[in-house]
């Protein structure tokens, strides 16, 4: 499986280059794309997609949102799956990859850990076992990112919706007033180099449930991304997200 790496010039990038060159998930690197970096095609290495016609399996993008449409563009005139590790994208972005998906495979996820995904179908159990509890969600991550809140908080938020069909999200509560029962508060935490750290609190006065995923390493989210490729490899178009390939 031949692995074009988009945005391999970020720290991400970096890392899903790394282990497709060390074969992990049965990968191959097929190039680096990366605005960052100088074209050097004797070394597959260019500084972007349209610079790249060679042999490809699937895409994996650790470029930044705003490259959502260059990127998607690409991949459907190539009929190229594609694995969108990017967060943060805009209304239009997101009903681009939709449309897209219609088109070629797309793996669309806020995050690549297979544990988050654990994280939001246990937090969907106990949401709909206390109706009537509160929910909050707490989200730390390093002080250089730029989305607030995550999009994995709004993953697990919008994860908690389809149990609370009501709900409300209240995002960084900052005014006085007592908390409404529809709401979901959602709070963002940005200090040092935190990798990543999403916890849920469900509480109904009388018993509290606290759920909680720590990254402590970044690598986790590259093998992820990987194992995405791997499950995309293939597959028919449509949109597919860690839900479907854990199941």
């Amino acid at each position: 499986m031949k692995i074009l790496v988009h945005g391999a010039g970020g720290h991400m990038g970096q890392i899903v280059c790394r282990m497709a060159e060390e074969g992990r998930c049965g990968a191959e690197l097929a190039a680096r794309v990366s605005p960052e970096l100088a074209s050097d095609p004797s070394n597959a290495v260019f500084s972007s997609l349209d610079e790249f016609s060679g042999a490809a399996d699937v895409v994996v993008d650790f470029s930044n949102h705003s490259s959502t449409e260059t990127l998607l563009t690409y991949c459907t005139e190539r009929n190229l799956p594609v694995v969108v590790a990017t967060t943060g994208q805009t209304e239009v972005e997101r009903e681009l990859i939709y449309a897209t998906a219609e088109n070629i495979p797309v793996f669309f996820s806020a995050n690549m850990s297979v544990g988050i995904a654990v994280l939001a179908d246990i937090a969907k159990r106990a949401a709909a076992a206390f109706p009537e509890a509160d929910i909050e969600i707490i989200e730390k991550h390093h002080n250089r990112k730029l989305d607030v809140p995550s999009g994995t908080a709004l993953m697990l938020a919008n994860a908690l919706h389809e149990v609370r069909e009501n709900a409300v999200f209240n995002i960084g509560r900052h005014e006085n007033g007592k908390r409404t029962p529809e709401e979901i508060g959602i709070h963002s935490i940005r200090l040092g180099n935190e990798v990543g750290t999403h916890e849920i609190i469900i509480s109904n006065g009388n018993e509290t449930i606290t759920i909680k995923h720590e990254a402590e390493n970044r690598a986790l989210f590259a093998e992820g991304a990987l194992k995405a490729a791997a499950f995309l490899y293939e597959k028919s178009a449509g949109l597919y997200t860690m839900k479907d390939m854990l199941n």
